[in-house]
């Protein structure tokens, strides 16, 4: 490794040219990337839901579904309108009072139910259907020109309006998170570094690894936008630390010999050994997440592992070159550190070492209860702005027709008429429900299926399949909306065995189902692969179980505070953060353990081994802490986006809670169990 590290150094400027030139395949790629808006998209493929969206988009040609409210329209504009949304690129049907009785049948003659579902209060409502799916750039264009159509009477609302909101909030905000998580690092690596010039050269070498990683996805041909938004933060936030590491070993052997070329060529040595078992676990925590059946673990969790791999690729070769390039303008910025001086926490520890056990037993109690029942939401809506177009959107359409969600029902074609018209009646009867529109319960209300257009009857009664419409007072992932979805589904199998309930609120109902079970394995999986990893480290069978349980405990003091301040947290985020936090923030505990074992192996007794670990590690421990926080908690602050901002804040308190942790409570447990961890040691013999 160090005859390699000698080469690299020596051969600096070639390695640097090289880094650079990767840039222009990785920008390529990065813009050959295609970015998913919809959620939904990630649910598990074999479920009927989800089956029911590619029938509908076989079929029927329809993918996207959205209504249209508009507000003081008289009947020959309201017409005029659907006919010219009817020429929008990718608009396959438009379901209107206008649209289907073409203004062949005056609204008075219908009965109350059937108008209703239509026109109330001087306001119309339309269906629109796309031939492409929520998220692609198609139907977003479409629901563009549709707002501009219609202008200011018209309302768009349904999931693919609010991926369309989506994607023009994060491309307009995405920059900033960097440069606020970029700024405030700085800030940081200015107070707790010895150099002004040090902290540019760090992000410049980090924001090349991030470009790598982010070029890489290009193999995958997708990312989801959450990914997008926050995996350049968690790499910058994640491998930082890796850098401080190389620094501070170049600087110590810059003491032992003349020669900088030979002194970083063993820093690099010193470094990769001792950030291998720090990145492993890391690497461990984003890979578990890889098993969620909701795939868009699989989406951040492959990128922000390979995202640790490049981190350490550009610490390793990448940063050396630069630093001895650099060399002299970094020592002619040098200055004093500006953080205080942080040893006397061993002492405080070490004297107050049972109080502090204390603490950590009380602790638990709160941290665990309020992390097990902290409150979740699913509706993608809520993450959005309450200004948005197709926020204030769905606002309308529940207040004018009294309809908070709209499903989708592929009943078999051959069901005769007489059947569905009793399904729809039974289906009307159901709590919520405001009312089902299909041609056989249009038809069964007394209007004459020739007075309808071809066209029309065509679109929605196909071969296979009928497809009708339920409209229902009650918002999506809520309890009532997910029993009223069960009682529904009862129904219809009740007339056809084959027939689908499909739309965003029975999609959300399956999520519901898919992440709470991914929570419990996920955790489960990245739990056992850091115990494993820190048994092998560590050569211990007591240390990962401490190490586990006390970064575990970090994760519930912070998870539990939505739930004591009443706060809802979106659904990805305790998944997600369990997994990231424990990955992330275990190497702090490691470090203090290997400092730990170090001091009780040259002879020190117990007390004085955990005052000199604290001393120790306490430096380091909060400088990647403060790195990390000062990563994520400036876009937390700023993001519109709510499951971008929780996660965000949540992963940024979760680095003070394990710095918290593993400054005061940690060395206390080792401090008591002192004794159970000296016999349960392969490596501490000598310490017995």
């Amino acid at each position: 490794m160090k005859g390699f590290a000698y080469w690299l150094v020596r051969h600096r400027t070639a390695v640097i040219i090289l880094c650079l030139l990767l840039l222009i395949p990785s920008i390529m790629g990065m813009a050959a990337t295609r970015t998913k808006y919809d959620l939904l998209y990630y649910l598990p493929q074999d479920l009927e839901t989800v089956r029911g969206q590619e029938i509908l988009l076989q079929d029927f040609g329809k993918g996207a579904f959205a209504l249209l409210v508009t507000d003081g329209m008289n009947p020959l504009q309201q017409s005029e309108l659907e006919e010219s949304i009817r020429s929008i690129p990718h608009v396959d049907t438009v379901l209107g009072y206008a649209s289907i009785t073409k203004g062949m049948l005056p609204a008075e003659i219908l009965p109350e139910k059937v108008r209703s579902v239509f026109q109330k209060d001087g306001c119309a409502l339309t269906a629109v259907f796309f031939d492409t799916s929520s998220s692609a750039e198609e139907t977003m264009e479409a629901i563009k020109a549709i707002r501009s159509l219609a202008g200011e009477m018209c309302f768009v609302s349904g999931l693919s309006a609010v991926v369309t909101d989506t994607k023009q909030l994060v491309e307009d905000q995405e920059a900033t998170y960097v440069a606020i998580a970029v700024a405030l690092c700085t800030v940081v690596l200015m107070i707790t570094t010895d150099s002004f010039l040090l902290p540019i050269i760090f992000l410049v070498c980090i924001a090349v690894a991030v470009l790598w990683n982010f070029g890489s996805n290009y193999f995958f041909g997708e990312i989801s936008y959450i990914t997008k938004a926050v995996a350049a933060v968690l790499q910058l936030g994640v491998t930082l630390d890796y850098s401080i590491f190389l620094w501070h070993s170049y600087r110590e052997q810059k003491t032992l010999t003349d020669d900088r070329d030979e002194a970083m060529a063993a820093a690099i040595g010193l470094t990769f050994s001792s950030i291998v078992g720090s990145s492993l676990t890391t690497i461990a925590g984003f890979v578990s997440i890889c098993f969620m059946s909701f795939t868009l673990g699989r989406d951040l969790g492959i990128v922000m592992s390979k995202g640790v791999i490049m981190g350490l690729i550009g610490t390793l070769v990448l940063l050396p070159c630069v630093i001895r390039l650099l060399d002299k303008p970094i020592e002619k910025t040098s200055h004093r550190p500006l953080l205080p001086n942080v040893g006397g926490i061993g002492k405080f520890v070490a004297k107050h070492y049972r109080a502090m056990c204390i603490i950590l037993a009380l602790l638990c109690i709160p941290a665990f209860y309020g992390y097990r029942h902290v409150s979740v939401y699913y509706d993608m809506s809520k993450v959005m702005p309450k200004d948005l177009p197709s926020v204030i959107a769905n606002v309308k359409l529940e207040e004018n027709f009294d309809t908070a969600t709209t499903h989708l029902l592929l009943v078999d074609a051959d069901v005769s008429q007489k059947d569905v018209c009793d399904m729809t009646a039974e289906m009307e009867k159901v709590d919520g429900v405001k009312n089902v529109v299909g041609i056989d319960s249009l038809l069964g209300a007394g209007i004459p299926e020739s007075i309808l257009p071809k066209e029309l009857v065509s679109s929605v009664k196909g071969e296979r399949y009928q497809l009708m419409l339920i409209n229902s007072t009650y918002v999506i992932s809520s309890d009532e909306v997910n029993a009223q979805i069960d009682e529904l589904n009862t129904i219809l199998k009740k007339y056809d065995r084959g027939g689908m309930l499909i739309g965003e609120a029975p999609c959300t109902k399956d999520l519901i189902a898919c992440t709470d079970k991914d929570f419990r394995v996920v955790t489960l999986i990245s739990m056992i692969a850091i115990f494993v990893i820190i048994m092998i480290v560590e050569k211990s069978v007591s240390l990962p179980v401490l190490l586990v349980a006390a970064i575990e405990l970090a994760i519930a003091a912070n998870l539990c505070i939505p739930y004591f301040t009443h706060h809802e947290l979106p659904f990805v985020g305790p998944i997600l953060i369990s997994t990231i936090q424990l990955g992330a923030t275990v190497d702090y505990a490691i470090l203090m353990t290997t400092r730990y074992k170090q001091n009780r192996l040259a002879g020190k007794d117990r007390t004085l081994a955990i005052q000199d670990s604290v001393a120790s590690a306490a430096q380091s421990v909060l400088v990647s802490g403060m790195g990390f926080f000062a990563a994520t908690y400036g876009v937390g602050l700023y993001s519109d986006i709510d499951i971008i901002s929780s996660m965000c804040r949540l992963i940024a308190r979760g680095a003070l809670w394990s710095v918290a942790v593993v400054l005061f409570l940690l060395p206390a447990a080792l401090l008591l169990l002192d004794k159970v961890i000296v016999h349960t040691t392969f490596d501490m013999k000598a310490a017995r």
